[in-house]
């Protein structure tokens, strides 16, 4: 592995889910690669690549398309986090090439965390950075419904833990 190779995966957060409070998210840079037929964006945290976030709140703003998708805020008291996830597994050309049953499988799963997804609720959230409208969201993987009361708490003190000791370190080893 060359030393730029090296450098670049020191100083990534690609494909692990970052826990993050609501300010961090709606905070992060992009930028996007014109270059290729699909152009890509990439998102940064204090220049630190970022891909996946986790993160929890209350759902504020619940806005529901069935076989569509599902529209929803979270709030963590940093502020708010634009969350989507898709229903649509079962009509996407995007699937049309999977197996029928791992189709229905994923559109079960999808059903069922829609489902978690109520006014009021504390949830936590993880899924792949993404942009709207020139906002940035998350794109949904999966919603736990929290019943511990401590988990919003915990989850603070991971975020500015994991911050200060580990994410913080990567942008200053640039």
């Amino acid at each position: 592995m060359n030393q730029n190779a090296m450098k670049t995966n020191q100083n990534s957060l690609q494909n692990i889910n970052v826990k993050l409070l609501a300010f961090d998210i709606t905070s992060l840079t992009h930028t996007t690669i014109p270059s290729s037929p699909d152009p890509t964006t990439f998102y940064f945290r204090k220049g630190v690549r970022i891909s996946r976030v986790e993160v929890a709140g209350i759902v504020v703003t619940r806005d529901l398309k069935p076989d569509k998708f599902i529209r929803f805020s979270i709030d963590d008291g940093t502020g708010c986090v634009q969350c989507i996830m898709w229903l649509n597994q079962m009509t996407s050309a995007y699937f049309s090439r999977r197996c029928p049953s791992d189709v229905r499988c994923i559109a079960q799963m999808a059903n069922l965390f829609s489902s978690r997804v109520q006014l009021g609720e504390f949830v936590r959230v993880r899924g792949r950075v993404s942009g709207f409208r020139g906002l940035v969201q998350v794109t949904v993987d999966d919603v736990v419904a929290e019943v511990d009361p401590n988990s919003d708490v915990l989850h603070w003190l991971d975020c500015v833990n994991l911050a200060r000791k580990r994410y913080d370190l990567l942008s200053c080893c640039k």
